[in-house]
């Protein structure tokens, strides 16, 4: 309980607005509408599946296997070697909520998925013999570590190649196009996942001292796969054609839903005593879908439980 409440104070202490409900609620969304809107893991599971298999088809078309070879063969392992993320599959989710068509996000959820498989690609780099932290995914290197650096650095520009594509005259949607492809660079940058995977390189040069932190893991969940499920919804309302409001409240129900992955698949997962504080959290990315209405609400409130 104590690492729970630690771990919101300093949730708090990095300028995200939290509202940590009463114990007496905190088993439960703070709302009847978000209580319906529960479903089961099973069901989201399917919703996802569906999405994540036509954003395959989607890149599969966008990256052909074709000359040169030594580029497109290595670019297509890594693009769906990668560990899939649920930040996709939201974009595509946030983009239905608001009453937008799955194919118009279909090109920022296959550049987002892009974005995380070169990030991914860079983590696995075998730079040194040290040993590697526990919490990092084991991958195989069918490449050489030269081409593991390089290939990741074309596959970050053709994602904004494929999101500068969609920009469609018809639709009128370029200004979202560009503002979508800001997003994906904020959440990519330096101050979102590359800063994340510091924090994760720095402590892990360290011994692994530290490591089930609470605030190191608030750091790293947050600027990694938070910030990486933020940006995914936030892109979806907009390319849907959301109104701010929506836009900033699925913004900070993709960092709570973010935050929960990295917990229980992440830096988090070997850690003890921080079921409440997911718990907690879902309660905290329900509470921004009380206003939301629509049969894809049910589709979206279940990713609290991936």
């Amino acid at each position: 309980m104590a690492g729970a409440r630690a771990f919101l104070h300093h949730l708090n202490g990095n300028q995200v607005a939290v509202h940590v409900p009463s114990r007496s609620r905190a088993s439960r969304p703070s709302s009847s509408g978000c209580r319906s809107a529960m479903v089961t893991m099973s069901q989201n599971q399917s919703y996802s599946a569906s999405v994540n298999a036509e954003i395959e088809v989607h890149l599969k078309q966008a990256i052909p296997m074709r000359p040169p070879l030594e580029v497109f063969e290595p670019m297509n392992h890594f693009s769906f070697g990668a560990p899939r993320t649920t930040a996709p599959a939201l974009c595509v989710a946030a983009c239905e909520l608001v009453g937008g068509q799955r194919d118009q996000a279909m090109a920022a959820a296959a550049a987002l998925h892009l974005m995380r498989a070169a990030s991914f690609t860079h983590e696995q780099l075998p730079l040194t013999d040290r040993p590697r932290p526990k919490f990092r995914p084991v991958t195989h290197h069918a490449y050489s570590p030269n081409i593991e650096l390089l290939l990741p650095d074309a596959i970050v520009p053709f994602g904004f190649e494929l999101l500068a594509k969609s920009d469609d005259p018809a639709q009128d949607n370029s200004e979202r196009i560009l503002r979508v492809m800001i997003e994906i660079a904020r959440a990519m940058g330096s101050q979102g996942m590359v800063e994340g995977q510091y924090y994760e390189v720095e402590r892990s040069q360290s011994e692994g001292e530290g490591l089930n932190d609470v605030g190191w893991i608030v750091d790293v969940c947050k600027k990694k796969e938070g910030g990486l499920h933020a940006c995914g919804a936030a892109c979806g309302a907009i390319l849907g054609g959301g109104s701010e409001e929506e836009i900033e409240k699925l913004r900070k129900f993709g960092l709570y839903v973010g935050m929960i992955r990295g917990i229980l698949h992440g830096v988090g997962r070997k850690e003890k005593g921080l079921e409440t504080t997911v718990e907690e959290l879902r309660n905290l990315a329900l509470k921004e879908l009380e206003e939301f209405k629509g049969g894809n609400l049910e589709a979206i409130s279940g990713f609290v439980n991936l």
